[in-house]
């Protein structure tokens, strides 16, 4: 069976960038004993990467380079912000110190309520200066990966537009 839409894939990879100074560099990974899954067609992935894998089947390993044009864009210095510390409480109303923590990927929503990812890039003592460029803007991607299953989705999988964990309904 072979990676198309409305079948369910797991997939496991390993993304390098192009640090711009010695090449290729790990950045992450999807292993074999926790990968990727996904309902073909349904969950929009790089346009590229989506190419790479249509078509493969269980067993066949893919290989894809994508530019930063076609990935996440140029780093823009202007998606930068500061944020008051108070932006970055619990549930109990205190400021989260372990989220203050230069480096720190975090969740937050604009004033639309859609949700965004941040980095945390200064800690100063009223506020946080943040960077809103997706984590990987800027860098050429090289994948590496085999495609490990594939399977016709669900009826209740294509509807939902996602994959049912096992056993079914999970959300």
């Amino acid at each position: 069976m072979e990676v198309r839409k409305d079948h369910v894939v797991s997939l496991s990879y390993r993304l390098y960038v192009d640090d711009g100074e010695t090449g290729k560099v790990f950045r992450e990974e999807a292993s074999k004993a926790h990968p990727l899954v996904l309902l073909y067609g349904h969950q929009p992935l790089l346009k590229k990467f989506d190419e790479a894998i249509l078509g493969k089947k269980a067993g066949e390993a893919f290989t894809v380079e994508i530019g930063f044009e076609e990935a996440y864009g140029d780093y823009d210095e202007n998606h930068t912000t500061y944020l008051p510390k108070s932006a970055f409480k619990d549930r109990n109303g205190k400021v989260n110190k372990e989220l203050l923590k230069v480096g720190k990927v975090v969740s937050l929503r604009d004033k639309e309520g859609n949700p965004m990812q941040a980095t945390l890039i200064k800690v100063e003592p009223l506020r946080v200066k943040v960077d809103l460029n997706h984590p990987l803007a800027g860098y050429d991607l090289y994948f590496e990966g085999e495609i490990l299953n594939v399977r016709p989705a669900e009826a209740e999988e294509i509807e939902h537009g996602h994959v049912h964990g096992p056993g079914g309904h999970q959300h």
